[in-house]
């Protein structure tokens, strides 16, 4: 008998590696219009349970997954029911089976109105049989299942398992409606007419000012990782390319470890030429942000549902045209709510909690910007206000209460710029080529930089949760100290899956 099993295997692994033109199904695509059609699936195990005669598997495409059954009878063994069973969660397989719909509602999974009945089942890759987390452990929502003794995995484990982590239907939830803000930010630019550049990251001089900046080794000198794009943009304006966008990495190296800062962050920069009213560059922004935002609630529903089963949060509100208010409006805001704070302090560093300065309840909006911030906390390059020198042509624009991001109108005058840097102590021989951009006609101009869109639109708490290998400074783990920790955690026996190790190698079968 054995022999037979075993003749039939290597026969059937030929057959699964020879037949390229097999067609593989997705599971999303698994609806009942395809009920009695025999279909080929790739994908992973999430969990097994054998019942019996019977085994019922959950196999996983990224956020969708579907229950496929294998039960002892004409088109299955006793020997293939065992197999199944024992093969470890994570595995990669592949299965023929009929799509059959179901009478209940399959609660558990995403494809809720079919099952399959598999007939055959190939392990592509075997998983190891102790996982660092376990899948479903990662996304129960905090306190759910604390009376059973049901565990959660905590921030710091899952990104000590990335990988592991990235797996879980929330974080794929996440990260495609992420990728979804920088495609909607491009598509949306483009058809304004914007350009897309790309900027220097290793620079001469930092580029908001300051002492925020990583230094790096440059041959027989010393250079600065980009803060910003900002003085890059803004020679692409005196260069006439009139509107400029670029989405790239940005480096801040601020000591702080609280739920929005990191070291190293994705920025969605913006900068344009203007005819009469720096307004009409925060229109442009605002009316980019709001066409972001309808995408998000049209094309992501799946994705921002599956986010709000683990973290519930209230759908993100916004207003046309967007709320806009003076920066006075925004100190009076913080003051009622309890912080006490002088008329020309940053707010951005005075509000003490996320959201302190909402303006959902009173404005029924969780997007709106607040105008004319006092020029003392502003860049160098930022145009003061002509009525007012204490005030600035700046904005910021807050999502459920926190920046998402900075902006102003820029100092277009070399003379009135070489002034400001010095008044900020700004070596001018590192930015010459920079103010001397400006010596020869440049356009009125603003911009913005911004970021962390997808984790508040999401209504999360953390921005690590929407950085795919977030950097801060306590966190700075490459591919191979990851695996040495992996390494480490094998060889003292972490917690086990349930199911045992398989006794077939990669690529068998059985039938």
């Amino acid at each position: 008998m054995c022999f037979e099993v075993i003749n039939c295997l290597c026969v059937c692994v030929c057959v699964c590696v020879c037949e390229a033109d097999r067609v593989l199904v997705k599971v999303q695509d698994l609806t009942p219009d395809k009920a009695d059609q025999l279909i080929w699936l790739r994908a992973r195990v999430h969990t097994s349970r054998a019942k019996g005669k019977q085994c019922f598997l959950v196999l996983r495409q990224q956020q969708f997954n579907v229950q496929a059954l294998v039960a002892v009878g004409d088109r299955a063994s006793k020997q293939m029911v065992k197999f199944a069973a024992n093969i470890n969660k994570e595995s990669i397989v592949d299965v023929e089976a009929v799509v059959r719909k179901v009478e209940q509602k399959i609660e558990s999974c995403s494809q809720q109105d079919v099952e399959l009945h598999m007939e055959r089942i190939f392990v592509i890759s075997q998983a190891e049989p102790r996982l660092p987390l376990q899948l479903e452990d990662a996304v129960r929502p905090d306190g759910e299942g604390e009376e059973e003794g049901r565990a959660t995995v905590n921030q710091d484990t899952k990104l000590d398992n990335r990988v592991i982590d990235l797996r879980t239907t929330t974080s794929q939830a996440v990260f495609r409606l992420q990728s979804g803000v920088c495609q909607l930010f491009r598509d949306t630019l483009i058809n304004k007419g914007f350009v897309e550049i790309q900027t220097p990251k290793i620079i001469s001089a930092a580029s908001e000012g300051g002492a925020n900046v990583f230094t790096v080794s440059y041959f027989k000198t010393s250079a600065y990782l980009a803060q910003s794009p900002q003085l890059y943009k803004q020679m692409c304006i005196c260069a006439d390319f009139d509107k400029v966008f670029c989405v790239g990495p940005v480096f801040r190296a601020e000591d702080s470890n609280t739920h929005r800062h990191l070291t190293e962050f994705v920025g969605l920069d913006i900068e344009m030429a203007f005819n009469y009213h720096y307004h009409e560059v925060i229109d442009s922004i605002t009316d980019t942000m709001v066409q972001i935002f309808k995408g998000l609630r049209d094309n992501f529903q799946t994705e921002i549902q599956t986010v709000n089963k683990q973290y519930p949060s209230e759908p993100f509100k916004f207003l046309e045209p967007t709320l806009r208010l003076e920066y006075t409006e925004g100190v009076a805001m913080l003051r009622e709510a309890g912080v006490e704070m002088g008329d020309e302090d940053d707010l951005r560093f005075r509000a003490p909690n996320p959201g302190t300065v909402n303006s959902s309840s009173k404005y029924d909006t969780d997007f709106y910007v607040l105008d004319k911030y006092p020029l003392a906390v502003r860049p160098f390059y930022t145009m003061p206000d002509p009525n007012n020198p204490k005030y600035s042509n700046s904005y910021d624009m807050f999502m459920r209460g926190e920046e998402i991001l900075s902006g102003a109108q820029r100092i277009h005058d070399a003379q009135l710029l070489t002034e400001r840097a010095q008044h900020h102590q700004i070596d001018l021989e590192k930015i010459k080529a920079y103010i001397d951009s400006f010596r020869y006609g440049a356009p009125p101009h603003g911009g913005g930089g911004g970021r962390s869109v997808a984790c508040l639109y999401l209504g999360l708490h953390n921005v690590r949760q929407t950085s795919m290998f977030p950097r801060d400074p306590k966190r700075l783990q490459t591919p191979t100290d990851l695996c040495e920790k992996g390494a480490r955690y094998f060889r003292m026996g972490g917690v086990s899956s349930t199911g045992g190790q398989s006794s077939f190698s990669p690529g068998q079968q059985l039938h």
